[in-house]
């Protein structure tokens, strides 16, 4: 199975490509569109749609794994993350699609639900054999989440349940 995890966001979004065989995990490919803040957001959100449409078109992931969005304080920078979110779903919509939180992302690949950016980028590269650290880090992040959704089809398929 080939799985696609994306780490939306108006000015980077994070994608990450994994193939799993069994309970083995193989990086197929990273990246991050990042726009251009000075463009309108239509065009940034076109931007990322094509991206990704792009990345199905080349990798044809079966299934897809979404991070969440999560903002305590900033209303604008959360309204932002959310289009771009949406955009993304848009873009997997034929797939099936796994949603998952920061934190639940961080515990699966982290062992730890408040991991930092740099352990999570240490365990995407250990879980994967990555010779060094995925960057920038809005690819580690779509790993992460590619990693985690993996994760919980190998719990489904040997009798688990995600909830």
């Amino acid at each position: 199975m080939i799985v696609l995890g994306i780490d939306p966001g108006l000015k980077n979004t994070g994608w990450g490509v994994v193939e799993q065989q069994g309970s083995s995990l193989r990086c197929l490919a990273y990246g991050c569109i990042s726009t251009e803040p000075g463009s309108s957001d239509s065009e940034r959100l076109s931007e990322i749609h094509e991206g990704l449409a792009a990345v199905v078109e080349r990798y044809s992931p079966q299934e897809a794994a979404v991070e969440n969005v999560y903002f305590s304080t900033n209303v604008k920078t959360a309204f932002a993350t959310g289009q771009a979110r949406g955009v993304a779903m848009l873009a997997v919509s034929e797939l099936t699609v796994g949603e998952y939180g920061p934190g639940e992302i961080k515990l699966a690949v982290v062992g730890n639900g408040t991991a930092d950016k740099r352990q999570i980028q240490y365990m995407v590269r250990s879980i994967l054999g990555l010779p060094r650290d995925p960057e920038p880090n809005h690819a580690a992040d779509a790993l992460a989440a590619a990693i985690c959704h993996a994760n919980q089809g190998v719990a489904r398929a040997v009798g688990g349940d995600r909830r």
